[in-house]
C-alpha cells in the first residue's frame, strides 16, 4: 500500500512537469528597482536592475508558479494560458510593490511583461 501511494505521488509529479514543460507560452521580461537615489539627475539612471528576486504567479489563491530573476533583473517563465496576480516573494526585502499587479498570459507565445518596483526613497 505504501509503495502503490509513492508511486502515485511520483507519478502525478511527473505529470505536472511534464505538462509545465509543455507550455508554449508565458512571459519574459525585465524587473526594475527605483528610484535609486532621493534625487534623481537627467541622463543618469535613476532605476535598476532587480536581480535575484522571485516573483510568484497566483491563481485562484494559491501560487501556482515561481520564477527568479537573473542578475540583471530579466526572467523568463512558461506558463498556462491564464490570468495570473503577480507578487514578490516575502523573503524579498527590496522595495515597496511591484506593478503590474496583473497579467494575462496568451496561448502559444511569450509575452514581455516588465515589472517594476517602487523602492520607496524620495
Amino acid at each position: 500500500m505504501r509503495l502503490l501511494a509513492v508511486l502515485l505521488i511520483a507519478a502525478c509529479v511527473a505529470v505536472a512537469s511534464v505538462s509545465a514543460a509543455g507550455y508554449r507560452g508565458g512571459l519574459q521580461g525585465t524587473v526594475t528597482r527605483g528610484p535609486t537615489s532621493p534625487v534623481c539627475v537627467a541622463e543618469q539612471p535613476c532605476s535598476a536592475p532587480a536581480g535575484h528576486l522571485t516573483l510568484l504567479f497566483w491563481r485562484d489563491g494559491r501560487v501556482v508558479a515561481r520564477a527568479t530573476t537573473d542578475v540583471s533583473g530579466r526572467y523568463r517563465i512558461r506558463l498556462a494560458p491564464a490570468r495570473y496576480r503577480v507578487s514578490r516573494s516575502t523573503a524579498t526585502t527590496v522595495g515597496r510593490g511591484l506593478e503590474p499587479v496583473v497579467v494575462r498570459v496568451a496561448s502559444g507565445r511569450f509575452t514581455t511583461i516588465d515589472f517594476s518596483i517602487d523602492t520607496g526613497i524620495r
